[in-house]
């Protein structure tokens, strides 16, 4: 069960930009979204967890991440645009609406404690600079990198490094029936880096501040039984 809980955390945030999400649901019901999350609660709602399968990583935090992204992530899981065997068949269970109501559930899950920040970064050490410019991030993501152009595209900014770490290799991986992202722009930026160039990108989104979150649900603090 854990490991078909902890799949359902490579939908939030793995990889970076994705592709335009079905258009057959009506807009997302964070309402109803919270009547849809009994798979995702045991991972995205426990600070810290990881996966176990096909990787070991802490799963993303989604809270407060664009729900249209969300969307798209979970639409890709179910063509198998993005492998992973679990999460396809999560996403497979879903239909559109219920997807779109739990992205509008996590996308709204810790609004309002965000704190104050700048929306420039500070600047960043000089080998990740050049990365950065080599990479282009910011012309989609935004020059804090939690404010991206399009809301199909992922929130960065404070992401598990770990995590986006795995999301980057991901699309240098082909030809692997567990892992791989068939999406042509990150694709295509991910593929000259090195698996140190990668990390150092990583660690650095990690670093900064910004609007992502792991909100634990009640009945997983510390004292509850579950």
């Amino acid at each position: 069960m854990n490991k078909l809980l902890s799949s359902l955390a490579l939908a939030g945030a793995l990889g970076f930009v994705a592709s335009a999400p079905a258009q057959d649901a009506k807009p997302g019901d964070k309402g109803a979204g919270a009547t849809k999350i009994a798979m995702c609660i045991g991972c995205h709602n426990i600070p810290g967890y990881q996966s176990g399968f096909p990787q070991i990583y802490k799963v993303p935090k989604i809270g407060g991440q664009n729900a249209k992204y969300i969307v798209a992530a979970l639409t890709e899981y179910r063509k198998g645009d993005r492998k992973h065997p679990t999460m396809r068949s999560v996403a497979a269970g879903l239909t559109d609406q219920d997807i779109a109501d739990v992205a509008a559930f996590y996308a709204d899950l810790g609004k309002g404690s965000e704190p104050e920040r700048a929306k420039t970064p500070a600047q960043p050490p000089s080998d990740v600079a050049k990365l950065l410019a080599q990479a282009n991030c910011a012309s989609c993501h935004g020059a804090d990198f939690s404010s991206p152009i399009d809301p199909s595209y992922p929130k960065l900014a404070g992401q598990y490094g770990d995590y986006l770490y795995a999301a980057l290799k991901a699309y240098q991986t082909s030809n692997n029936p567990h892992i791989g992202r068939s999406n042509p722009i990150m694709m295509g930026m991910a593929k000259p880096f090195t698996s140190d160039q990668l990390y150092e990108l990583a660690s650095y989104f990690a670093s900064l501040p910004g609007d992502l979150k792991t909100v634990p649900e009640s009945r997983f603090r510390a004292g509850n039984q579950f």
